[in-house]
C-alpha cells in the first residue's frame, strides 16, 4: 500500500477530498507528530517539511518519491539531498498573491499617508499633525522579483494609477508592468521608484542583492518594502541607510534572522513597520494549497511527476 504522510492535522473537509482523488491502495497518515512520525519512513508522498521528515527519508533505498511543500520558500531546505535520492519538490507558490499584495499595500499606503505615526500618537494620546501627506496615487513602484505575488501588486499598482517598474531574471514581459528589467538594470529601476518592493526568493544570486550600493541608488524620498526574504537584504547596510536618511523608510516582513533579535535597532526606528513574517498569512491558506496538492496529485497518479511549482534544483525555487 502506498502512503501520504501530512506533517500535521488534516481538516474531515481536505481528508475528504484527498480521499475523493485517490485509488484505494493509498493511506493517508496525519495527526499529532507521534501518529505521523512512524510513518514517515514508509511515505511515498510528504507534505510539509522537517527536519525529522529530512533524517528519516533523505537517505539511500528511500521510499519517498515526492514533497509537497506547504510554504513557498525552498531556501532553507537540503535542495541538494532531495535531487541526490531522486525526490521531486513542488512548492505552494501561488497562495499568497492575495494577503502578501495587501500587506504590501498596506505599508506603502501607512507611509504615504503617515499612519504608523499616527497610530503611535494614538497610543500616547497625543492629537498632533504628522507633517505632509504623500499620496501613491501616480508614484513610482519598482517591483524586484516579479512572480505572482508582483504580477497581482503590480496589478493593484495600476489601479491606483502608478507606474509599475519589474526586475526579474528573464526579462520577460508580465502584464501591468510598464517596463521590465533584467537584474542587470536594478540600479535603473531604483533610481525611478518612490516604493521598491522585495518579492525576491533567496537563492546563491539574490543573496544580499540589496545592499549598501542598492540603498546608495534608491530617492532619500523613497521607502524600500522587503516581503521576499531575509537573506536578500543586508540588514546592516539598510539600518544604516535608514539612519543616515539614504532612504524615508522600510516595511519589513521578513529579515535575515528571524525571530527578528529583540536589541535590533530596527524595533525602534519610527520610519520602519515592522511585521512577524505573517504576509502570506490567510484565512484561506489551506484551502488554496490543498487545491494545489490536489492538482498535483492527480497528475503524480498519471504520470508519476506532480505538475505545478515544480522546483528547478539549480535555480532553487
Amino acid at each position: 500500500m502506498s502512503k501520504i504522510v501530512y506533517l500535521g492535522t488534516l481538516s474531515a473537509k481536505h481528508l475528504e477530498k484527498i480521499h475523493t482523488t485517490l485509488p484505494e491502495r493509498w493511506e493517508i497518515v496525519h495527526g499529532k507528530e507521534e501518529q505521523w512520525l512512524p510513518h514517515l519512513e514508509g511515505a511515498e508522498i510528504i507534505i510539509g517539511w522537517n527536519n525529522k521528515a529530512a533524517e528519516a527519508c533523505l537517505k539511500p533505498n528511500t521510499r519517498l518519491k515526492w514533497i509537497q511543500n506547504w510554504g513557498a520558500g525552498v531556501d532553507r531546505m537540503p535542495l541538494a539531498d532531495m535531487a541526490a535520492y531522486g525526490v521531486a519538490l513542488t512548492n505552494a507558490s501561488g497562495v499568497h498573491a492575495y494577503p502578501i499584495s495587501e500587506t504590501i499595500f498596506s505599508m506603502m499606503l501607512a507611509f504615504a499617508r503617515n499612519l504608523h505615526q499616527s497610530i503611535r500618537n494614538q497610543e500616547r494620546n497625543d492629537w498632533k499633525s504628522t507633517g505632509a501627506l504623500r499620496e501613491i496615487h501616480g508614484a513610482t513602484m519598482g517591483v524586484v522579483g516579479v512572480g505572482a505575488i508582483g504580477e497581482e501588486t503590480a496589478r493593484l499598482g495600476k489601479a491606483f494609477g502608478m507606474t509599475v517598474l519589474g526586475v526579474r531574471r528573464s526579462g520577460e514581459q508580465a502584464p501591468n508592468v510598464d517596463r521590465m528589467f533584467r537584474h542587470d538594470g536594478l540600479g535603473e529601476v531604483l533610481r525611478m521608484s518612490d516604493f521598491v518592493v522585495n518579492t525576491l526568493p533567496h537563492t546563491t544570486e539574490t543573496h544580499r542583492m540589496f545592499g549598501k550600493q542598492q540603498f546608495a541608488w534608491m530617492k532619500p524620498s523613497a521607502y524600500y518594502i522587503n516581503i521576499g526574504r531575509g537573506g536578500t537584504t543586508d540588514t546592516e547596510a539598510m539600518i544604516e541607510a535608514l539612519r543616515s536618511g539614504e532612504i524615508a523608510g522600510a516595511g519589513l516582513d521578513v529579515f535575515e534572522q528571524e525571530p527578528l533579535p529583540k536589541d535590533s535597532p530596527l524595533w525602534g526606528m519610527d520610519n520602519v513597520l515592522i511585521t512577524p513574517h505573517n504576509s502570506g498569512s490567510t484565512v484561506h491558506y489551506d484551502d488554496r494549497a490543498l487545491d494545489i496538492f490536489l492538482e498535483n496529485l492527480q497528475a503524480y497518479l498519471g504520470t508519476g511527476q506532480p505538475s505545478r511549482n515544480v522546483v528547478d534544483i539549480q535555480k532553487q525555487y
